[in-house]
């Protein structure tokens, strides 16, 4: 039963904020749970509560942080087990006892602290996710070709991914395949698959995407799905590259 889902004035309650720390870069350290009590204040966010804790009584507790709006996807930790973003996340709807961890999948730089940008770069560069132009050479004298708005539509939609990790670390096949291209990765071919500029074909896209490592790879457990802060239709897209697949008999 959640203790502060009735607490809406705020600033009554006294909540203890569990964090994993760790930092790899020191000797010798090992990690260990502590515990940071703090007063909950009137429309507190996590990230409010960690800002605090910095400020006020541990200045080494390492997070991350950039926009505070959801946008960035720099805070995304595990909270009471849940991959989801700090920023977005009241302290009113969590009970007085919180624990907070890194995000896994990635590599650990310290305590809540991740570094997202190394994988997805990596992932980036091995699925080669920008727009491929069917012409050389681009003369910008020229007024882009327009685009139908239902297909500008469905591009921005999958377009809002922030890129957060969630989707990576609540995903099952992620922890037992190291090489797992991931949602995040698969809803970018999904992305560029649906873009006219783009000269790439089926055979191109497959070919990055078709084995156990995309989207065969998915054991459709719908993780990605349900942690996704955009809730973006994630599953949707793999079950359309992978039927798409079927089709044309690559497997």
């Amino acid at each position: 039963m959640n203790d502060g889902a009735n607490n809406n004035n705020g600033g009554n309650r006294k909540l203890n904020i569990n964090v994993l720390r760790f930092n790899p870069q020191e000797p010798g350290n090992v990690p260990r749970m502590q515990t940071y009590p703090i007063e909950e204040a009137h429309g507190m966010t996590l990230f409010m509560a960690l800002k605090e804790i910095r400020e006020k009584q541990d200045a080494s507790l390492q997070f991350d942080f950039v926009c505070r709006a959801g946008i960035c996807g720099s805070c995304g930790m595990m909270i009471n087990g849940r991959p989801t973003l700090a920023c977005r996340t009241l302290t009113r709807n969590l009970d007085s006892e919180i624990t907070l961890a890194p995000l896994p999948v990635f590599e650990l730089i310290g305590d809540l602290s991740v570094n997202t940008g190394k994988w997805l770069r990596g992932m980036s560069e091995r699925l080669r996710t920008w727009v491929h132009m069917k012409e050389e050479e681009i003369d910008l004298r020229r007024t882009e070709a327009r685009m139908e708005p239902e297909l500008a539509e469905k591009i921005y939609e999958l377009e809002r991914c922030i890129e957060c990790g969630c989707c990576v670390s609540g995903c099952g096949t992620a922890r037992m395949r190291e090489d797992f291209i991931g949602a995040v990765g698969l809803n970018k071919v999904a992305r560029f698959k649906l873009d006219p500029r783009d000269r790439r074909t089926d055979e191109d896209y497959y070919e990055i995407v078709g084995d156990d490592d995309g989207v065969f790879g998915c054991m459709s457990l719908l993780g990605c799905h349900d942690v996704c802060p955009k809730d973006l239709p994630l599953s949707s897209q793999i079950a359309f590259l992978r039927r798409r697949m079927v089709k044309m008999g690559w497997r």
